[in-house]
Protein backbone atom coordinates (compact mmCIF):
# COMPACT_ATOMS: atom_id res chain seq x y z
CA UNK A 1 0.00 0.00 0.00
CA UNK A 2 0.87 3.60 -1.14
CA UNK A 3 2.37 6.08 1.34
CA UNK A 4 0.86 9.67 0.16
CA UNK A 5 3.22 11.82 0.25
CA UNK A 6 3.95 14.30 2.65
CA UNK A 7 2.52 17.67 2.40
CA UNK A 8 5.92 19.16 2.68
CA UNK A 9 6.57 17.15 -0.35
CA UNK A 10 3.54 18.31 -2.29
CA UNK A 11 4.12 21.92 -1.54
CA UNK A 12 7.60 21.77 -2.39
CA UNK A 13 6.30 20.36 -5.96
CA UNK A 14 3.81 22.59 -6.65
CA UNK A 15 6.48 25.33 -6.18
CA UNK A 16 8.45 24.11 -8.58
CA UNK A 17 5.54 24.14 -11.72
CA UNK A 18 5.45 27.45 -13.20
CA UNK A 19 2.29 29.03 -13.83
CA UNK A 20 1.55 29.68 -18.11
CA UNK A 21 2.67 32.99 -19.31
CA UNK A 22 0.25 35.48 -21.47
CA UNK A 23 1.01 34.73 -25.51
CA UNK A 24 3.46 37.68 -27.01
CA UNK A 25 1.65 40.34 -28.48
CA UNK A 26 2.12 40.59 -32.44
CA UNK A 27 4.60 42.98 -33.49
CA UNK A 28 3.30 45.22 -35.71
CA UNK A 29 3.53 45.71 -39.46
CA UNK A 30 5.70 49.21 -40.17
CA UNK A 31 4.02 51.89 -41.51
CA UNK A 32 4.79 52.80 -45.13
CA UNK A 33 6.39 56.37 -45.12
CA UNK A 34 3.52 58.88 -46.43
CA UNK A 35 3.40 59.69 -49.88
CA UNK A 36 4.37 62.77 -51.11
CA UNK A 37 3.14 64.32 -54.49
CA UNK A 38 5.60 66.85 -56.13
CA UNK A 39 3.46 70.22 -57.58
CA UNK A 40 2.58 69.92 -61.02
CA UNK A 41 5.11 71.77 -62.94
CA UNK A 42 3.46 75.44 -63.56
CA UNK A 43 3.23 75.91 -67.19
CA UNK A 44 4.94 78.94 -69.20
CA UNK A 45 2.69 82.20 -69.53
CA UNK A 46 0.96 82.54 -72.67
CA UNK A 47 3.24 83.82 -75.38
CA UNK A 48 2.13 87.68 -75.75
CA UNK A 49 -0.01 88.42 -78.85
CA UNK A 50 1.27 90.46 -81.44
CA UNK A 51 0.18 93.99 -81.82
CA UNK A 52 -3.06 94.66 -84.08
CA UNK A 53 -1.94 96.27 -87.12
CA UNK A 54 -3.50 98.21 -89.87
CA UNK A 55 -2.30 98.96 -93.45
CA UNK A 56 -3.47 101.80 -94.97
CA UNK A 57 -2.39 103.52 -98.28
CA UNK A 58 -3.64 106.39 -100.56
CA UNK A 59 -4.63 110.13 -100.70
CA UNK A 60 -4.96 111.14 -96.62
CA UNK A 61 -6.59 114.56 -97.02
CA UNK A 62 -9.79 116.23 -97.38
CA UNK A 63 -11.19 114.73 -100.72
CA UNK A 64 -9.30 111.89 -101.22
CA UNK A 65 -9.66 108.23 -100.77
CA UNK A 66 -7.88 105.26 -98.76
CA UNK A 67 -7.59 101.41 -99.08
CA UNK A 68 -6.57 99.38 -96.32
CA UNK A 69 -6.42 96.08 -94.67
CA UNK A 70 -8.27 95.87 -90.55
CA UNK A 71 -6.22 93.80 -88.38
CA UNK A 72 -6.01 90.41 -87.88
CA UNK A 73 -9.51 88.74 -86.35
CA UNK A 74 -11.50 92.13 -86.53
CA UNK A 75 -15.18 91.83 -86.63
CA UNK A 76 -16.02 94.74 -86.59
CA UNK A 77 -14.36 98.36 -88.16
CA UNK A 78 -15.96 101.98 -87.35
CA UNK A 79 -14.42 105.56 -88.81
CA UNK A 80 -14.75 108.02 -86.17
CA UNK A 81 -17.41 106.09 -84.75
CA UNK A 82 -19.69 105.24 -87.73
CA UNK A 83 -19.43 101.59 -89.43
CA UNK A 84 -17.11 101.33 -92.03
CA UNK A 85 -17.88 97.65 -94.52
CA UNK A 86 -15.55 94.82 -94.30
CA UNK A 87 -14.17 92.36 -97.07
CA UNK A 88 -13.90 89.15 -96.64
CA UNK A 89 -10.13 89.44 -96.78
CA UNK A 90 -10.46 91.87 -94.12
CA UNK A 91 -10.11 95.18 -96.69
CA UNK A 92 -11.69 98.24 -97.33
CA UNK A 93 -12.42 101.46 -98.63
CA UNK A 94 -12.73 105.03 -96.42
CA UNK A 95 -12.82 108.69 -97.77
CA UNK A 96 -12.86 112.54 -96.03
CA UNK A 97 -15.32 114.66 -97.45
CA UNK A 98 -14.09 118.17 -98.58
CA UNK A 99 -14.63 119.74 -95.23
CA UNK A 100 -13.00 117.12 -93.31
CA UNK A 101 -11.42 117.83 -90.44
CA UNK A 102 -8.17 117.58 -89.52
CA UNK A 103 -7.82 113.86 -87.82
CA UNK A 104 -9.68 110.62 -88.03
CA UNK A 105 -9.56 107.40 -85.93
CA UNK A 106 -10.02 104.02 -87.16
CA UNK A 107 -11.06 101.45 -84.71
CA UNK A 108 -11.14 98.16 -84.86
CA UNK A 109 -13.03 95.64 -82.74
CA UNK A 110 -11.43 92.08 -82.50
CA UNK A 111 -12.49 88.57 -82.05
CA UNK A 112 -10.28 88.15 -78.83
CA UNK A 113 -12.11 91.25 -77.25
CA UNK A 114 -9.57 93.81 -78.05
CA UNK A 115 -9.73 97.03 -79.48
CA UNK A 116 -7.13 98.20 -81.75
CA UNK A 117 -7.41 102.39 -83.12
CA UNK A 118 -5.50 103.50 -85.69
CA UNK A 119 -4.98 107.70 -86.33
CA UNK A 120 -5.46 109.41 -89.71
CA UNK A 121 -3.93 113.26 -89.88
CA UNK A 122 -6.52 114.23 -92.93
CA UNK A 123 -4.57 117.44 -94.53
CA UNK A 124 -6.24 119.76 -95.81
CA UNK A 125 -6.28 122.09 -98.93
CA UNK A 126 -7.05 125.34 -100.96
CA UNK A 127 -9.95 125.23 -102.49
CA UNK A 128 -10.51 127.83 -105.21
CA UNK A 129 -12.88 130.13 -103.92
CA UNK A 130 -13.95 133.45 -106.24
CA UNK A 131 -15.32 136.01 -104.67
CA UNK A 132 -18.47 138.13 -106.43
CA UNK A 133 -18.92 140.89 -104.48
CA UNK A 134 -21.62 142.93 -106.96
CA UNK A 135 -23.03 139.99 -108.19
CA UNK A 136 -26.21 138.15 -105.74
CA UNK A 137 -26.40 134.68 -105.09
CA UNK A 138 -28.31 132.71 -107.74
CA UNK A 139 -32.26 133.75 -107.67
CA UNK A 140 -34.92 132.01 -106.23
CA UNK A 141 -35.27 128.37 -108.21
CA UNK A 142 -38.53 128.70 -110.69
CA UNK A 143 -41.92 127.02 -109.41
CA UNK A 144 -41.40 123.99 -111.80
CA UNK A 145 -37.68 123.09 -110.29
CA UNK A 146 -39.77 123.22 -106.73
CA UNK A 147 -42.33 121.03 -107.81
CA UNK A 148 -39.74 118.80 -109.29
CA UNK A 149 -36.68 118.65 -107.26
CA UNK A 150 -38.17 116.30 -104.23
CA UNK A 151 -38.87 113.62 -106.10
CA UNK A 152 -35.45 113.71 -107.70
CA UNK A 153 -33.58 114.45 -104.47
CA UNK A 154 -35.45 110.97 -103.66
CA UNK A 155 -34.51 108.84 -106.28
CA UNK A 156 -30.68 110.42 -105.82
CA UNK A 157 -30.37 109.18 -101.88
CA UNK A 158 -32.18 105.82 -102.83
CA UNK A 159 -29.86 104.65 -105.40
CA UNK A 160 -26.63 106.02 -103.34
CA UNK A 161 -28.02 103.99 -100.29
CA UNK A 162 -28.02 100.31 -102.27
CA UNK A 163 -25.01 98.42 -101.55
CA UNK A 164 -24.56 96.38 -104.39
CA UNK A 165 -21.58 93.20 -104.59
CA UNK A 166 -19.79 95.46 -106.57
CA UNK A 167 -15.75 94.70 -106.43
CA UNK A 168 -14.81 98.27 -108.58
CA UNK A 169 -13.69 99.71 -105.33
CA UNK A 170 -10.38 97.92 -105.29
CA UNK A 171 -9.57 99.05 -108.59
CA UNK A 172 -7.13 101.92 -109.98
CA UNK A 173 -9.56 104.23 -110.69
CA UNK A 174 -9.37 105.45 -114.35
CA UNK A 175 -10.49 108.87 -116.53
CA UNK A 176 -13.92 108.06 -117.96
CA UNK A 177 -13.24 110.54 -120.65
CA UNK A 178 -10.08 112.56 -121.58
CA UNK A 179 -9.99 116.25 -122.12
CA UNK A 180 -9.87 119.38 -120.71
CA UNK A 181 -10.90 119.99 -117.20
CA UNK A 182 -12.68 122.82 -117.13
CA UNK A 183 -14.25 122.76 -113.59
CA UNK A 184 -12.41 121.52 -110.53
CA UNK A 185 -13.84 119.55 -107.31
CA UNK A 186 -14.39 121.70 -104.28
CA UNK A 187 -14.35 125.46 -106.11
CA UNK A 188 -16.91 127.82 -104.53
CA UNK A 189 -18.13 130.86 -105.10
CA UNK A 190 -18.94 133.56 -102.75
CA UNK A 191 -21.57 136.26 -103.36
CA UNK A 192 -21.69 139.35 -101.64
CA UNK A 193 -20.21 137.86 -98.59
CA UNK A 194 -22.81 134.81 -98.78
CA UNK A 195 -20.97 131.39 -99.90
CA UNK A 196 -22.56 129.15 -102.79
CA UNK A 197 -22.67 125.26 -103.03
CA UNK A 198 -19.27 124.47 -103.50
CA UNK A 199 -18.62 122.44 -106.63
CA UNK A 200 -18.71 118.41 -106.18
CA UNK A 201 -17.20 117.03 -108.81
CA UNK A 202 -14.90 117.56 -111.82
CA UNK A 203 -15.80 118.83 -114.57
CA UNK A 204 -14.49 117.63 -118.28
CA UNK A 205 -15.40 119.60 -121.46
CA UNK A 206 -16.05 117.87 -124.89
CA UNK A 207 -18.06 117.55 -127.51
CA UNK A 208 -21.89 116.52 -127.32
CA UNK A 209 -21.53 112.30 -128.20
CA UNK A 210 -18.13 111.69 -126.82
CA UNK A 211 -18.34 108.21 -125.33
CA UNK A 212 -18.08 108.18 -121.34
CA UNK A 213 -16.55 104.99 -120.12
CA UNK A 214 -16.89 103.37 -116.47
CA UNK A 215 -13.81 104.13 -114.58
CA UNK A 216 -14.44 100.91 -112.49
CA UNK A 217 -16.33 98.20 -112.45
CA UNK A 218 -19.83 98.26 -111.12
CA UNK A 219 -23.81 98.29 -110.88
CA UNK A 220 -25.56 100.85 -112.21
CA UNK A 221 -27.91 101.87 -109.32
CA UNK A 222 -30.12 105.01 -111.43
CA UNK A 223 -30.61 105.83 -114.94
CA UNK A 224 -32.84 108.68 -115.53
CA UNK A 225 -35.69 107.94 -117.51
CA UNK A 226 -35.85 111.95 -118.13
CA UNK A 227 -34.15 114.67 -117.76
CA UNK A 228 -33.59 115.76 -114.15
CA UNK A 229 -34.14 119.45 -113.61
CA UNK A 230 -30.19 120.21 -112.45
CA UNK A 231 -28.36 117.08 -113.09
CA UNK A 232 -29.99 116.74 -116.63
CA UNK A 233 -29.25 112.58 -117.94
CA UNK A 234 -28.08 111.19 -114.74
CA UNK A 235 -26.01 108.09 -114.22
CA UNK A 236 -24.89 106.60 -111.19
CA UNK A 237 -23.08 103.67 -110.88
CA UNK A 238 -22.03 101.81 -107.72
CA UNK A 239 -18.61 100.63 -107.40
CA UNK A 240 -19.38 98.53 -103.64
CA UNK A 241 -18.21 99.10 -100.27
CA UNK A 242 -19.99 102.74 -100.19
CA UNK A 243 -17.82 103.76 -103.25
CA UNK A 244 -20.24 105.56 -106.24
CA UNK A 245 -20.01 107.05 -109.45
CA UNK A 246 -22.64 109.56 -110.97
CA UNK A 247 -22.52 111.36 -114.33
CA UNK A 248 -24.10 114.45 -115.39
CA UNK A 249 -25.34 115.86 -117.91
CA UNK A 250 -25.03 112.68 -120.34
CA UNK A 251 -27.06 113.47 -123.96
CA UNK A 252 -27.77 109.70 -123.97
CA UNK A 253 -27.38 107.10 -121.38
CA UNK A 254 -26.59 102.90 -122.41
CA UNK A 255 -27.33 100.83 -119.89
CA UNK A 256 -30.09 99.98 -117.64
CA UNK A 257 -30.29 100.02 -113.60
CA UNK A 258 -29.13 96.66 -112.47
CA UNK A 259 -27.03 95.69 -114.80
CA UNK A 260 -22.77 95.16 -114.43
CA UNK A 261 -20.62 97.16 -115.87
CA UNK A 262 -16.75 96.92 -116.23
CA UNK A 263 -13.81 99.42 -116.45
CA UNK A 264 -13.47 100.64 -119.60
CA UNK A 265 -16.98 99.78 -121.06
CA UNK A 266 -18.99 102.69 -122.71
CA UNK A 267 -21.70 103.68 -120.12
CA UNK A 268 -22.91 106.96 -122.19
CA UNK A 269 -22.27 109.65 -123.80
CA UNK A 270 -21.27 113.93 -123.41
CA UNK A 271 -24.40 116.38 -123.67
CA UNK A 272 -25.24 119.48 -121.90
CA UNK A 273 -28.71 118.34 -120.74
CA UNK A 274 -30.52 119.85 -117.24
CA UNK A 275 -28.28 122.98 -115.91
CA UNK A 276 -24.86 123.29 -118.03
CA UNK A 277 -23.60 126.11 -119.81
CA UNK A 278 -22.24 124.12 -122.49
CA UNK A 279 -21.43 120.06 -123.71
CA UNK A 280 -19.33 118.57 -120.69
CA UNK A 281 -19.42 115.84 -118.15
CA UNK A 282 -19.32 116.53 -114.66
CA UNK A 283 -17.93 113.47 -112.88
CA UNK A 284 -18.78 113.34 -109.20
CA UNK A 285 -17.91 110.87 -106.65
CA UNK A 286 -18.99 109.41 -102.99
CA UNK A 287 -17.93 106.92 -100.18
CA UNK A 288 -20.94 106.69 -97.64
CA UNK A 289 -21.70 110.49 -97.70
CA UNK A 290 -18.45 111.89 -97.87
CA UNK A 291 -18.04 113.81 -101.49
CA UNK A 292 -14.42 113.15 -102.89
CA UNK A 293 -12.18 114.58 -105.45
CA UNK A 294 -12.32 112.31 -108.75
CA UNK A 295 -9.17 114.16 -109.66
CA UNK A 296 -7.61 113.26 -106.93
CA UNK A 297 -8.52 109.33 -107.02
CA UNK A 298 -8.20 109.23 -110.95
CA UNK A 299 -4.93 110.81 -110.92
CA UNK A 300 -3.74 114.06 -113.01
CA UNK A 301 -5.87 114.45 -116.94
CA UNK A 302 -3.79 112.58 -119.83
CA UNK A 303 -2.84 115.71 -121.92
CA UNK A 304 -4.21 118.58 -120.89
CA UNK A 305 -5.00 120.32 -117.56
CA UNK A 306 -7.68 121.90 -116.04
CA UNK A 307 -8.51 125.51 -116.59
Amino acid sequence: MKRAAPAALVLLLAGCVSAPQDAPAPRAAPRAPPTVTAPAPTPPPPAPLPPPRFEVSGTASQGGLMLGTAPEGTVELLKDGTPVALAADRRFVIAFDRDAGPASVLTARLSDGRTATHQISVAPRAWRIERLDRVAKVPVPSADFQRRRPAELVQIEAARGRNQAAEGWRQRIIWPVTGRVSGLFGAQRIYRGEPGSYHSGVDVARPTGTPVVAPADGVVVLAADTPFTLEGNLLIIDHGMGLNSAFLHLSRIDVPVGSRVRQGQMVGAIGATGRASGPHLHWAMKWQDARIDPLLIAGPMPGPGAD
